[in-house]
């Protein structure tokens, strides 16, 4: 994802702020009220920790999952069986093709903690996650100024949502540090290029400060992968396109888990 391309992303998003998309009726109460807790909770206890992935597609790889809105349930059972950690259920429509209604579909049906990842740049965003039954949302640091970050940071905690800030190097992992998240993920895809390097997420790792769980994002396709990972120092680790096109993701995410 390359700077223009998340400028894009965002102009799209903040077109569908400004036509009043995400609003809560004051009368609408959420699906499930979050649990960041639980969240948290799940990415600490022992073993491999795996938060399993659904999207449609992405800007880097296209089209990932062919009719995704017919599969949110087959794939939110598997992941419930393969003994997921969470679910992440990418909502962002524009680039990203995903639908925010899946996100208590596959919730509803998994029973995990649920993450919903878009671009979040305003609070109403917020209560529009808590009132769908999300459990944490992701705030990216490339995305967001220094002022935004830890406000909105706040004002998830605020409404009981877990806070996962993503950051693509040092200079980010320091701001998102600042801002005292839950869980902090670092990419290893690069935004220019859209390679994935699983040494640079090994040498990124040591500047995570203390507090956060540990997430490595993006690249992971092997159980190998997971150790090497673990060895560095990471917690837990997104997993989406590799099971997303596995033949069985149950499967293939007990593989990862071995």
């Amino acid at each position: 994802m390359n700077a223009d391309l998340l400028d894009r992303i965002l102009a799209d998003k903040r077109a569908r702020l400004e036509r009043g998309e995400y609003a809560v009726s004051p009368d609408e109460t959420a699906v499930v009220a979050p649990d960041g807790k639980r969240f948290v909770a799940s990415l600490r206890e022992p073993g491999v920790r795996v938060i399993a992935e659904f999207k449609h597609r992405s800007p880097s790889a296209g089209e990932i999952l062919p009719g995704a809105d017919g599969k949110v349930e087959t794939f939110a059972l598997a992941y419930r069986r393969g003994h997921a950690a969470a679910i992440s259920v990418v909502t962002e429509e524009d680039h990203f093709g995903g639908k925010p209604e899946w996100l208590p579909r596959a919730r509803r049906i998994s029973g995990l903690p649920a993450l919903m990842k878009d671009f979040f740049l305003e609070e109403r965003q917020l209560d529009f996650a808590a009132s769908i039954g999300a459990d944490a949302v992701i705030l990216i640091a490339r995305a967001l100024d220094g002022a935004q970050l830890p406000a909105l940071a706040r004002a998830a905690k605020q409404r009981e949502l877990a806070v996962v800030a993503e950051a693509h190097g040092g200079e980010e992992i320091a701001r998102a540090g600042e801002c005292e998240p839950d869980v902090l993920g670092v990419n290893a895809r690069d935004l220019a290029t859209f390679a994935t390097d699983l040494d640079a997420l090994e040498a990124l790792v040591r500047e995570i400060p203390p507090g956060p769980v540990k997430l490595a994002e993006s690249g992971i396709k092997t159980r190998a992968d997971i150790e090497r990972l673990r060895r560095a120092g990471y917690e837990a680790f997104l997993v989406g396109e590799t099971l997303l096109r596995s033949d069985d993701p149950e499967e293939a995410l007990r593989d990862l888990k071995k």
